[in-house]
């Protein structure tokens, strides 16, 4: 058996001899399968006097002399039932009595009816051992508040507490609704690399692994960015992944080194219609998730009917007193800032490009004042290489981000299709990389050579699965809405 912790040696030997008095019972503790007429769920929209055939974990055990009630539990709910000694028989009264406990799983056969208190419950004839568990739940009305035991032991989290269960649960439907959206809006689900040569498409530290059987070293995905574009180059017109993305950098409430986006892409769209494409997109699933586009992170109430816009570039001017689009010195830039009295000198010597730069700025001195849905638009076009400079100003993107509580939602943007820029893009990355910034874009030589053989016009998003879960559901960090998330 596994280290023998949170459980007494005498508590673990009284639940084995159940083990060995099952087994001479029935033959065999754990079985095999067991037939259901209904889930917990479905019986609790029958009536009364329905019979029904039942399977669940035992949560509750309450003998009260020739009557008995107890609940099971399955992940979306659970129910009473009851038992009396009168109807069993006294020898299957009694062993049910003496060898079944909190944690074990049961079948059951009755009938539904509701209690003098008012309680749907089964009225069971026949019930069945359907597994032994050799340790013992968290208390019941206390569960797990630990919360190293927590996220190590989910299973037991998701059991105990029911706050934890309906926001993991409520995060999974969400990706089902959010797949349905895609499918009805004509994107085609497809997948990608995770094991890439050159990890690129974000501005991110990649974990580097490698392939015995190549003999080479591979970097996983901080992004699907760069295969999903040579997938519309290819021809499919509408592509989105669901994708596990890994980036080498700081853990916080808010980022985690293992995590999900969406991202998907369309030909022949701006990024203007695929701003409302996923403002549409974000209140379907509120709406599915919660019933109402009026929900609360927090303690802060949120209004999902509409959303503010803020220009990026003009408000981060008004920080600098200039317009950041005339710098193209990274000391100058850093020499204004420090002039400006918005941080000290020793503070910037790590930041090493002028990208790094603003976006350090942006996020200590704008991001975590944006409460209400707000999009950001007009960016400086050596934010992000990969998008697409804006007609009206070369300086400037055609991208935007959505913002909710200093939380950034998603990315998105007009792709950049002009092999020419690209490559200069891509060049300016590596300058940046030689400088000393990791967090730089990988150029990707093969990625562009795909664009030179013609890509049509593309707009596409990333979107956080797990960071806009946890605004969905109310959740403080990103790992209570990750089922198993990674620990030391």
């Amino acid at each position: 058996m596994a280290e023998n912790t949170n459980i007494s040696t005498n508590e673990l030997e009284a639940r084995l001899q159940k083990v060995e008095n099952i087994k001479q019972r029935d033959g065999v503790v754990w079985k095999d399968k067991f037939e259901r007429s209904h889930t917990i769920k479905e019986a609790r929209e029958l009536g009364d006097e329905t019979p029904v055939v039942l399977a669940g974990r035992v949560t509750a055990l309450r003998w009260l002399g020739k009557l008995m009630f107890g609940r099971i539990y399955d992940i979306e709910g659970e129910i009473q039932f009851s038992m009396s000694r009168e109807e069993l028989g006294e020898e299957t009264y009694k062993f049910m009595k003496a060898n079944v406990d909190l944690g074990d799983f049961i079948g059951i056969y009755g009938t539904l009816y509701h209690t003098t208190a008012g309680e749907l419950t089964v009225k069971v004839s026949k019930y069945e051992i359907l597994a032994k568990a050799l340790r013992p739940l968290p208390e019941k009305y206390h569960g797990l508040t630990d919360t190293e035991t927590r996220y190590r032991q989910r299973y037991l989290d998701i059991i105990s507490n029911p706050e934890a269960r309906n926001a993991l649960l409520g995060r999974f439907k969400m990706t089902q609704y959010w797949r349905d959206f895609m499918n009805e809006n004509g994107f085609l689900e497809i997948e990608t690399p995770v094991m890439q040569n050159i990890a690129s498409g974000a501005a991110a530290k990649p974990f580097t692994t490698h392939h015995n059987a190549l003999e080479a070293d591979f970097q996983l995905r901080i992004s699907p960015e760069l295969f999903l574009k040579q997938a519309i180059g290819a021809g499919f017109d509408r592509v989105y992944e669901v994708a596990k993305d890994f980036r080498n950098e700081g853990m916080d409430a808010m980022h985690l080194q293992e995590f999900t986006m969406v991202e998907w892409y369309a030909a022949y769209w701006d990024y203007k219609k695929n701003m409302q494409f996923t403002w549409d997109l974000i209140q379907t699933l509120i709406q599915k998730c919660r019933g109402t586009l009026q929900i609360e992170y927090q303690g802060t109430p949120l209004d999902f009917s509409s959303y503010e816009t803020m220009d990026y570039t003009a408000k981060m001017n008004e920080l600098f007193g200039c317009n950041i689009l005339d710098f193209d010195d990274v000391d100058k830039l850093r020499q204004q800032i420090v002039d400006n009295g918005m941080f000290p000198a020793g503070e910037l010597d790590d930041l090493k490009s002028i990208p790094t730069l603003v976006d350090y700025v942006y996020k200590r001195k704008i991001r975590g004042d944006i409460i209400k849905p707000t999009f950001l638009y007009n960016y400086p076009t050596y934010m992000v290489p990969l998008a697409r400079h804006s007609d009206s100003d070369d300086r400037c993107l055609d991208m935007f981000q959505l913002l909710v509580c200093g939380a950034e939602i998603c990315k998105g943007y007009s792709e950049l299709v002009n092999p020419i820029q690209q490559l200069a893009a891509f060049e300016e990355q590596a300058k940046n990389i030689a400088g000393g910034d990791e967090e730089a874009f990988n150029p990707d030589n093969d990625f562009v050579r795909s664009m030179e053989h013609g890509f049509p016009p593309i707009s596409g998003v990333g979107m956080g699965v797990d960071r806009l879960a946890s605004i969905i559901f109310d959740q403080p960090t990103l790992r209570d809405v990750i089922l198993f998330p990674i620990m030391k």
